[in-house]
């Protein structure tokens, strides 16, 4: 190729070539300061655009596994609250029915007693009922054993079964028509409240360690949701601060490949000397 041509300037070719390619760099690193991502599309980096998609899936599914935790918390918290209702109606059950054991009672005295008695009872009754959060009772016959969710794909779960705290159960052992009018009838309730009383301490306690695996596991997917976004961080979050720098360096050498192609478009006007 002949070196002083008016038709084919190399200097020139060779120099937009390698403006164009610090154009391409400066639109790259522009890119990255704007979205703040070294990998924002799979054309960047297509095996890590995959594995921090990957990522974020695993992340978006734990927001699932946290509500339902959310949610068995609440449902057993119910269930607790619930329960100690029913035992503290229990031990107001015991007083009367010991009250009704002392012989020297009027008839006027034990029927009050008694009425007493069948109130404080029912009431038992409208407590477990009323024990439901979102559809979940865990305290009725037949209660609801909740199931949450423990992991990203719904393979585990966390179960807290239910407490049947119903009257005429096999915990709360005092009946529906349970009365105390008389000093034997009293003192066949007193036995069956205490069984109870031991019965619904139990239930109580095993609730209470069920809501507290659901609060431990809530806090473990809290961090491992943590733990998750920060990973995907590393793998597709720009370093700023070298950017910035490139960035810099970059529109120097722009300025200086538009300067190299204006000398270079401007060497073939020299030609022009020989013909003077």
């Amino acid at each position: 190729m002949a070196l002083n041509s008016v038709n084919t300037n190399a200097g020139a070719m060779i120099a937009l070539q390698n403006l164009q390619r610090t154009n391409s760099e400066l639109a790259t690193v522009q890119d990255r300061i704007n979205t703040g991502r070294k990998v924002n599309s799979a054309k960047d980096n297509g095996a890590v655009w995959a594995i921090a998609q990957s990522q974020r899936a695993e992340v978006s599914s734990l927001n699932a596994v946290k509500d339902s935790l959310q949610r068995g918390q609440s449902a057993v918290d119910v269930a607790i609250s619930a329960g100690e209702s029913i035992s503290d109606l229990l031990i107001q059950l015991k007083e009367k029915a010991l009250a009704a054991k002392d012989t020297s009672l009027d008839t006027a005295a034990r029927t009050a007693l008694n009425e007493d008695f069948k109130s404080i009872r029912d009431q038992i009754a409208k407590v477990v009922s009323n024990a439901e959060f979102n559809g979940v009772n865990m305290l009725k016959s037949g209660g609801t054993t909740f199931k949450a969710l423990a992991n990203a794909d719904g393979s585990s779960t966390i179960d807290v079964a239910a407490e049947t705290l119903k009257l005429s159960g096999a915990k709360v052992t005092i009946t529906t028509t349970e009365v105390i009018d008389t000093v034997t009838k009293a003192g066949a309730a007193l036995t069956k409240i205490d069984a109870s009383i031991a019965n619904v301490s139990a239930s109580l306690a095993r609730l209470g360690t069920g809501s507290k695996s659901l609060e431990t596991h809530l806090n473990f997917v809290s961090k491992l949701q943590d733990t998750l976004e920060a990973g995907v961080g590393n793998l597709v979050d720009a370093d700023l601060a070298k950017e910035s720098a490139r960035l810099q360096a970059l529109q120097t050498k722009q300025q200086l490949g538009v300067q190299a192609l204006s000398i270079a478009n401007t060497s073939s006007s020299i030609l022009l000397g020989l013909f003077r």
